[in-house]
C-alpha cells in the first residue's frame, strides 16, 4: 500500500465533477468495475436503482435577491462560486443548493414567524459583519493560500428528513422497476419550506438586526452573530425574497459491488468472503448504501459479520479517529500498535502511541479515544437497521482548538485534488495510515479463525453509558420521585450481560466450539435491534446506538431514553413525558437481557 498510488487514485477520481445520476458518475462506475476486475476480484457487477434525486434548475437558476420598497432587487446572491485556479475550463460544476429544497419564492422581512430564516453551517455563514473577512483570515487564510472556505464558498448538500427511510418513494424497500413508489406530495422527509446555502460575502448583504445570541449559539470568530429579527435600522423597509427552483426526479444510479469468496483452498484466500462497495448518491440521503442494504437485507442479517466505512478519509490534520461499535475496540487497539504514525517526527511511533498522546479517552480510561457511530454516512443501514457491528477510520481535527463541523470546504468546490495534496496530507501518509487501519479491520474480521470481535469491551460500554443516561435523569430528582423513575432494570440487565460476557470469553479459551461461538459473535450486535424501531423512527431500530432526534450526525447511547428525557423540557402533559422515559427503559432493559442470552452456552 503505497502512498504514492494513494494520490494517484485520488487524482484520477477528483478530476471531473460526478453528481449522481449524471453521464460523468457512470463513466466512473465503470472505470471502478473495470479495475477491479484487473485487481483480480472474483466478480463485479454494477447493480441499478431508480431512486428520487434533486438538481438545480440550469435555465432558471436558484438565488436570494434583497427588494426595496418598490419591490425591485437591489442585491442578488451569487449563482456560482469563483473556480479555484486550474478549473476554470471544466464544465458541468454544480453551483451551490439544497437539494430537495421545496420551490418557490418566500419574500418576507427576516423575522422569525411565517418567514425566512437564515442558519448558520458551522462557522460559515454570517450577518451583519463588516469585518469578518479581516478576521477569518487572522485565523486560516482561505482556499487558495489556505485551506478554509472563501467568502463567495458554500457548501451543497440535502435537506431530507429521511431517519434511515432511503429513497423517499420507496421507504424501506429497494427502488427497483418492480417497487411500489409513493407521488413526490406523499415522499418520505421530502421539506416543505425552500432552502438554499449562500457564502458569507453574501450574508453580509443581509444586515440582520436583533439580538445577540447566547454564546454557545456563537461561531469561533469575533462577530456579533445577530439572529433578528428584522434588518438593521437602515434597512428595514427592505425584505428578502428566495428565487428557488429544484428539480426532483427519479434517476438511475449504480452501486459497484466486487467480491473475494471467502474459501481455505485452493492458494490464499480470506476465510470470509469480502463485499466491496462503491456506493452511488450517498450525498442524497445515503440512497445507494441503503437500497443495496434493503434489497440484500435476509442475506445480510444472516451472514455478515461486521462493515467498515469508508467514506471521508481525511478531515484535517491532526491524529487518527475511529468511530465503531464497543466489540471493535480491542481489534481496532491491537491494530493500531502495529502501524507506523504517519507524522513527521515520529519515525518508529506506531499509531497507536500517537493517536493516544493526542485523543486520550477520558480521565477513567488510559486509551485513544473512540467515538460512537451516529449517522451521516453509508453505514447507517448496516448498523442501526440491520445489526452489523460496523466500524469507520479517518484522520482529523484537533478539537480542542478547531470547533468547526468537518471541515470548511466541504461540499463546496474548493474540496479538490489540491487541497489534499497542498495542505491537509502531502505526502499521503496519513491517508496511507487510514487505509492500512481499514484495510487491517477487514483483513483480520474476514481471516480470523475466531472472530476478532469483543464482548467484554460491550459490557464495560453498557456499564458507561447506563450511568450516563441515569446521571441525565438525575438532574430532575423530584420528577425522579413524583413519577417513580427507576434505573435498577437497566443496570441489573448491564450486569447481566457483563455476567453472560465474562463467561463466554472464559469458554473461548477451550476453542472447540469456534463455528458455534463465532455464530454467537457476529449475532450479538443484531441482538440490540428492536423490530419495531425507535419512536417515530421505525428504521433506527438499534436499542443501543443511533442519532438523536434533534442531530442526526451525533451517535446516542440509549438514544430511546434520551429523546424521552430530552422530550420532558418541551411536553404540556409531564406525566405522559415521564411514562415514556419509563416505557424505554424498560424496552432498553429488556434488550440488554435479550442480548445477554445469546452469549450462553448453547442448549
Amino acid at each position: 500500500m503505497q502512498p504514492n498510488k494513494i494520490r494517484e487514485h485520488l487524482r484520477k477520481f477528483t478530476r471531473l465533477p460526478h453528481l449522481a445520476g449524471t453521464e460523468q458518475n457512470l463513466r466512473y462506475a465503470e472505470q471502478i468495475r473495470d479495475e477491479w476486475l484487473e485487481f483480480g476480484l472474483d466478480s463485479v457487477e454494477m447493480v441499478p436503482y431508480d431512486v428520487l434525486l434533486s438538481y438545480p434548475n440550469k435555465s432558471q437558476p436558484n438565488y436570494i435577491s434583497i427588494v426595496d420598497q418598490l419591490g425591485n432587487e437591489v442585491f442578488n446572491s451569487s449563482l456560482a462560486e469563483p473556480v479555484p485556479e486550474g478549473y476554470e475550463d471544466t464544465s458541468n460544476i454544480v453551483p451551490p443548493y439544497s437539494a430537495f429544497s421545496a420551490k418557490g419564492q418566500p419574500e418576507v422581512h427576516t423575522c422569525t414567524t411565517g418567514s425566512i430564516l437564515q442558519v448558520s453551517k458551522g462557522i460559515f455563514v454570517f450577518t451583519c459583519v463588516k469585518s469578518v473577512k479581516h478576521n477569518l483570515c487572522a485565523r486560516v487564510q482561505p482556499y487558495p493560500a489556505g485551506w478554509n472556505l472563501p467568502g463567495g464558498g458554500a457548501q451543497r448538500g440535502n435537506v431530507l428528513n429521511l431517519n434511515g427511510a432511503g429513497d423517499p418513494l420507496t421507504p424501506g424497500y429497494p427502488a427497483k422497476d418492480y417497487t411500489y413508489r409513493f407521488s413526490l406530495e406523499d415522499g418520505v422527509g421530502l421539506p416543505k419550506i425552500p432552502v438554499h446555502p449562500i457564502g458569507f460575502h453574501d450574508a453580509i448583504h443581509l444586515n440582520m438586526g436583533g439580538q445577540i445570541p447566547p454564546n454557545n449559539w456563537k461561531g469561533a470568530l469575533n462577530v456579533s452573530y445577530r439572529i433578528g429579527p428584522g434588518f438593521t435600522d437602515d434597512f428595514k423597509s427592505q425584505k428578502v425574497r428566495m428565487n428557488i427552483n429544484t428539480d426532483n426526479k427519479v434517476t438511475r444510479i449504480y452501486n459497484v459491488i466486487g467480491r473475494i469468496r471467502g474459501a481455505l483452498e485452493p492458494g490464499w484466500r480470506p476465510r470470509r468472503t469480502i463485499v466491496f462497495a462503491s456506493w452511488d448518491a450517498e450525498e442524497f440521503g445515503l440512497l445507494g448504501s441503503t437500497e443495496w442494504a434493503e434489497d440484500n437485507a435476509k442475506l445480510l442479517q444472516e451472514r455478515a459479520v461486521a462493515y467498515i466505512n469508508a467514506d471521508s478519509a481525511i478531515e484535517g490534520m491532526y491524529t487518527l479517529r475511529v468511530d465503531c461499535t464497543p466489540s471493535l475496540h480491542t481489534l481496532v487497539y491491537d491494530l493500531t500498535k502495529q502501524i507506523t504514525s504517519p507524522e513527521e517526527g515520529e519515525e518508529g511511533v506506531s499509531l497507536y502511541e500517537s493517536w493516544h498522546k493526542r485523543d486520550n479517552w477520558t480521565n477513567d480510561r488510559d486509551a485513544p479515544r473512540i467515538s460512537k457511530l451516529g449517522s451521516g454516512s453509508d453505514f447507517e443501514a448496516y448498523f442501526i437497521r440491520l445489526g452489523i457491528a460496523a466500524g469507520r477510520a479517518r484522520y482529523t481535527k484537533n478539537k480542542k482548538t478547531e470547533r468547526y463541523s468537518s471541515y470548511p470546504v466541504y461540499h463546496s468546490v474548493y474540496e479538490t485534488f489540491e487541497i489534499v495534496e497542498k495542505f491537509y496530507d502531502p505526502t499521503f501518509k496519513r491517508l496511507q495510515a487510514v487505509a492500512q487501519v481499514r484495510g487491517g479491520l477487514i483483513f483480520l474480521l474476514a481471516d480470523s479463525q475466531l472472530l476478532p470481535l469483543d464482548a467484554d469491551q460491550y459490557a464495560d460500554s453498557l456499564r458507561k453509558y447506563a450511568h450516563s443516561i441515569t446521571q441525565l435523569a438525575q438532574t430532575h430528582p423530584e420528577e425522579m420521585k413524583v413519577y417513580e423513575v427507576s434505573f435498577d432494570s437497566l443496570f441489573s440487565a448491564v450486569e447481566n450481560f457483563t455476567v453472560a460476557a465474562r463467561d463466554f470469553h472464559e469458554r473461548l479459551q477451550t476453542l472447540n466450539r469456534v463455528r458455534v461461538m463465532n455464530d454467537q459473535l457476529m449475532y450479538l450486535e443484531r441482538a440490540f435491534i428492536d423490530p419495531l424501531g425507535l419512536p417515530g423512527r421505525p428504521f433506527y431500530r438499534h436499542v443501543i446506538f443511533a442519532p438523536s432526534s434533534h442531530n442526526k450526525y451525533a451517535g446516542m447511547s440509549f438514544p430511546g431514553i434520551y429523546d424521552a428525557l430530552f422530550d420532558i423540557e418541551h411536553s404540556a402533559d409531564p406525566q405522559k413525558a415521564w411514562e415514556e422515559v419509563k416505557r424505554q427503559i424498560s424496552i432498553a432493559a429488556f434488550t440488554v437481557n435479550a442480548a445477554a442470552m445469546t452469549l450462553t452456552p448453547p442448549a
